[in-house]
């Protein structure tokens, strides 16, 4: 594969598809840059080698809103209305693409130090105590 072959293949990886034109829209309303861009960082040249940063992007939206009766009114047909909505993102550097004269290679940036995360601890516990009393109740008749 040629150098051009390699970039543009990572280039269309990034860009997505159709489903994600939708969700591109939807963060460039909302402020965002969800572009190539904001993955591939600039190349850097030096002594014939080019490097261009590659990093992780992640986007997460939620929203909510509600009705329902109003809690301590005294007239029974009195509704209560309620909505809400965030989001954030992150960007991760995840390695960077090398171009030299042998061609094009991905080379991952790794920690060995890493740990899994909070949430992820505190999912697996839950999990596990839930088994363990599931299994607790079997065992009991």
């Amino acid at each position: 594969m040629t150098t051009d072959e390699a970039m543009e293949t990572a280039k269309a990886a990034a860009e997505g598809s159709g489903g994600t034109a939708l969700f591109e829209r939807l963060v460039e309303r909302l402020g965002g840059r969800a572009h190539v861009s904001a993955v591939f960082g600039d190349p850097i040249e030096r002594d014939g080698i080019t490097v261009i940063p590659v990093a992780r992007l992640r986007w997460f939206f939620g929203a909510g809103s509600g009705s329902g009766p109003a809690a301590g009114a005294e007239d029974a047909t009195a509704t209560g209305e309620g909505s809400g909505g965030g989001g954030g993102g992150g960007a991760e550097p995840i390695g960077y693409v090398e171009i030299g004269p042998d061609g094009a290679t991905f080379k991952p940036i790794t920690d060995g130090n890493t740990m899994p995360s909070p949430a992820l601890v505190l999912v697996a516990g839950i999990s596990a105590a839930l088994v363990v009393r599931a299994l607790a109740k079997l065992l009991r008749g």
